[in-house]
């Protein structure tokens, strides 16, 4: 599987100006078994390079996507991080291994639950999650050093760049849902501004919720 994430990365890299992933995060990705965060009927395919069906309509990232957004996200030990989209909780526990804690929130009850007790039984007591609206963040524990988004969303969310720390990165898909998205690297570079990045064409499924309501 990483073996396809490394050439990839480097066929990709003319676009996102990443030649290698960060080590760390390739280590933590061979340590993190994919197949315990995938629904049976799929677990053969689990160490493929692809996205697979997780139930509710929803999927697990390919696992390149995986690599590249956290890449970007340029997690550190000492970091606090918003997950929008829970799923299976596969980003979640990648993350685990690299920051110092991550809240993660899910629209859908059922696949929330499902990956909170997937990610205890799997002793990631670093995970909090929890059922809501993932347009409007998590404002209580904000600010966060990153903000990693899966899946699709019409336009930025300010009340996201609102809990990002200054010198903190989102990394999220903009464009519209029936179309390719632009992954896009927002950097907060003070309390009122911030930079964006747009770095590789991606396909998510779409933000629910309020995000259904903004015409891109």
């Amino acid at each position: 599987m990483l073996d396809n994430v490394v050439q990839m990365t480097r066929a990709s890299s003319h676009m996102t100006g990443v030649e290698s992933i960060d080590p760390a995060i390739l280590s933590v990705m061979r340590e993190v078994d994919r197949r315990l965060f995938v629904p049976e009927e799929v677990q053969d395919y689990a160490y493929i390079n692809e996205a697979l069906p997780i139930g509710q309509r929803q999927t697990i990232s390919q696992p390149f996507i995986v690599a590249i957004m956290t890449h970007f996200l340029d997690p550190d030990s000492d970091q606090t991080v918003l997950e929008i989209g829970t799923g299976s909780g596969y980003q979640a526990a990648i993350l685990a291994k690299l920051v110092k804690h991550v809240y993660s929130i899910e629209i859908i009850p059922e696949l929330a639950k499902e990956a909170e007790e997937r990610l205890a039984n799997l002793e990631f007591d670093n995970v909090t999650v929890k059922v809501g609206d993932g347009w409007f963040g998590w404002p209580e524990h904000a600010q966060f050093d990153g903000i990693i988004v899966t899946a699709q969303a019409p336009e930025i969310p300010q009340m996201l760049v609102d809990q990002l720390a200054v010198g903190g990165r989102m990394v999220i898909p903009v464009g519209p849902e029936d179309h390719v998205q632009t992954l896009e690297v927002v950097t907060k570079t003070s309390e009122t501004e911030y930079s964006r990045a747009q770095v590789l064409p991606v396909a998510f499924v779409p933000m629910t919720g309020e995000a259904q309501k903004i015409d891109p």
